[in-house]
């Protein structure tokens, strides 16, 4: 750094050591997920988030919610999925407009083989300090 320039606030340095470890995580999972299991980052969090959930199932716009996706880009990834037999959709029983996500056997199996690589390959790309919280 030359005298000229400012140095770095704490906030910046932070955010940037996140978002290149963002980077590289993404980077090899969407390598080794693809090539280990046909599956891409998004579409196993979709998978993931699935199966942690009691049923199994989630409505349409939480999932888009907490995979960090607009509506039509899940839409989209859902259909993928559905097209492979990983997922169905389902009509809200109390909201005849609302859809729900329901994760199938194959989607079960699918991810229960995935989930093993997914958390090895964050184990090897995320810096200690992050895992040891």
């Amino acid at each position: 750094m030359s005298d000229t320039e400012p140095a770095l606030e704490p906030v910046v340095t932070a955010w940037r050591a996140i978002a290149a470890s963002h980077a590289a995580a993404c980077a090899a999972l969407e390598r080794e997920m693809g090539k280990r299991h046909g599956l891409g980052v998004s579409e196993f969090e979709v998978l993931d988030r699935l199966a942690e959930s009691g049923r199994h199932d989630f409505r349409s716009q939480e999932l888009a919610e907490a995979v960090h996706l607009s509506q039509s880009a899940l839409s989209r990834l859902i259909d993928r999925l559905e097209k492979d037999g990983l997922v169905e959709r389902c009509l809200c029983g109390e909201d005849r407009r609302g859809i729900y996500v329901t994760l199938t056997p194959a989607g079960r199996d699918r991810h229960d083989e995935a989930a093993p690589t997914h958390r090895e390959v964050l184990a090897s790309v995320l810096p200690a300090e992050l895992l040891a919280r």
